[in-house]
């Protein structure tokens, strides 16, 4: 049997992130054009990559209707101009669906069946809100294979403070708080923008251009954050501040082999190292991604002292804090999230993978002595999934520094 392939991230992007609903910027946009226009801008942005050798499209949505429906890999390549000999396909796996769509374009270029791929994923939650027009099998809940609060991640999070109560509502509150700090300083140093495929919106008082993330707020304060109200439960400890909020937006990445890399002059931004996905009881599915990455990095042979570097989606503060704790890293590492997370930037479920991948691979550039790095999620259901990087840039000289 050949030897894998070597699998590099060549380059990804995004569209900046809405705020779902009817006064966010995307209300009027299709979920299908906003993948669309990431993939052109991903195609204009590497102009070497000759658009026939791409072997496939793998684009993720969590709800795969109306406009996010129709096998949007293959519907979003043709409308991107991509050529009808291109296949592509859907794909979902809730939060994890541009991750997964990563990892199954990294896995087949890594089999050599494929030597360019493109994956990412869409998410308009203002016109298909998570979970709208599902219809759960009664089975979960008659025979108990899982709690009502299994369907609700807001509950599952609240659940989390509930088995470890050293996770209080103050300290979820101070890691938001560092969140939108840190975004708002990763957009001053301009460390945010250069992934940002700009999108025409249209509201009623015209045409416009989305440049930057709707949903940051920069203003916040841990006395704002206090008084915010608990939607999940009386007296919680879960809140809008201390999680993500509901967003609209799209992703993708070009992910190749090496050699077809180095045969078309492309730049690398990160080689594939290993990834996992694993379960978890429904009701914790914010501790998904400690088995995950356990399972990750015994697949790569490290440990979690050789990751340098942490993008850890934060779908609520809580769950950071969980995998924080058990990898006994501390919460102002700056190793984690270093231009900040979900809880400011957005959460456009399908879409997030990328978007911790491009600041992952952004930051390799300017950390040439970490070697590795990581992307984790939770997942909804019960499940994680990690994906661990090496860094093209490292040098054993820079290490030692």
């Amino acid at each position: 049997m050949a030897e894998r392939a070597e699998v590099v991230f060549v380059d990804g992007v995004r569209t900046p992130f809405g705020r779902a609903g009817d006064k966010g910027m995307y209300w009027n946009t299709r979920a299908d054009d906003l993948v669309v226009k990431a993939i052109i801008g991903l195609m204009e942005r590497n102009p070497a990559v000759p658009p026939d050798r791409i072997d496939d499209v793998a684009i993720a949505a969590t709800t795969q209707t109306g406009d996010q429906g129709l096998t949007l890999g293959r519907t979003a390549s043709l409308l991107a101009g991509l050529p009808k000999s291109v296949p592509g396909f859907a794909i979902d796996r809730m939060c994890a669906g541009a991750m997964t769509a990563v990892t199954m374009m990294g896995s087949s270029i890594g089999f050599g069946a494929y030597d360019l791929a493109i994956a990412g994923g869409v998410e308009h939650m203002g016109r298909h809100p998570m979970g709208f027009g599902a219809d759960p099998n009664p089975r979960f809940l008659s025979e108990r294979l899982v709690s009502e609060d299994a369907l609700n991640m807001g509950a599952t999070a609240e659940r989390i403070h509930d088995r470890f109560p050293e996770y209080t509502k103050e300290r979820s509150d101070r890691f938001a708080l560092r969140s939108q700090q840190k975004v708002a300083a990763a957009y001053a140093a301009g460390n945010i923008q250069p992934d940002l495929i700009p999108v025409a919106t249209r509201s009623e008082s015209g045409w416009g251009l989305a440049t930057r993330d709707e949903a940051p707020r920069p203003d916040t304060t841990l006395e704002g954050l206090a008084t915010l109200r608990t939607p999940f439960r009386s007296h919680g400890r879960v809140t809008a501040g201390n999680a993500s909020g509901l967003n609209d937006g799209a992703s993708a990445c070009l992910m190749a082999s090496g050699a077809m890399a180095r045969e078309l002059g492309l730049g690398v931004k990160m080689t594939m190292v290993s990834f996992a996905f694993a379960g978890v009881e429904p009701e914790v599915m914010g501790l998904g991604p400690v088995p995950s990455t356990e399972k990750a990095l015994r697949k790569a042979g490290l440990s979690i002292t050789d990751i340098g570097l942490f993008e850890l989606n934060e779908a609520f503060a809580v769950q950071v804090i969980s995998f924080l704790d058990h990898f006994d890293i501390d919460d102002d590492d700056p190793r984690v999230n270093e231009y900040g997370g979900a809880i400011a930037l957005g959460h456009p479920l399908a879409s997030s993978g990328v978007r911790l991948m491009n600041q992952l691979a952004h930051q390799f550039e300017s950390h040439p002595e970490v070697r590795y790095g990581l992307t984790a999620m939770c997942i909804g259901l019960g499940q994680g999934g990690t994906v661990i990087w090496e860094n093209p840039h490292f040098t054993k000289k820079a290490a030692k520094r």
